[in-house]
């Protein structure tokens, strides 16, 4: 009798867990973030847009010589011309993303969404800080 007891917890353990499988967290849809109209944070925004959209080229894994999206790699790159501190319209990176300067980025069909190309050009335009 002892036995049984300890089986039925496992039994309905399992049975719980594998109907709670298609609640665990998954992968964000990248374009379904928004971000918002002013006050734009780094930390808590433009790095979620590229951890979701450009990490898996950016990454180093995929093509060593993408640098991967971090603060520094952004404003550092190419003498600070990628991200031009308040002046997001003449910063290369936002000429990337609108796809007015080739490569657009990202390649292919998907690209950010306009809230989203939009809000990393604000980041820039107040000032690119690393909040």
């Amino acid at each position: 009798m002892r036995l049984k007891f300890p089986l039925i917890l496992l039994v309905v353990f399992f049975g719980l867990l594998s109907n709670c499988k298609d609640k665990l967290p998954t992968e964000e849809d990248p374009s379904s973030i928004i971000l918002p109209d002013s006050n734009i944070s780094y930390s808590k925004d433009v790095e979620r847009v590229f951890s979701a959209w450009c990490l898996s080229c950016h990454s180093g894994s995929y093509e060593p010589n993408l640098l991967p999206p971090s603060y520094n790699n952004l404003r550092n790159f190419d003498g600070g011309k990628l991200v031009v501190a308040g002046d997001g319209q003449n910063s290369l990176l936002i000429q990337l993303l609108e796809g007015t300067l080739p490569p657009p980025m990202p390649p292919g069909s998907q690209k950010l969404t306009e809230n989203q190309i939009q809000g990393i050009k604000k980041w820039i335009d107040e000032g690119a800080m690393n909040n």
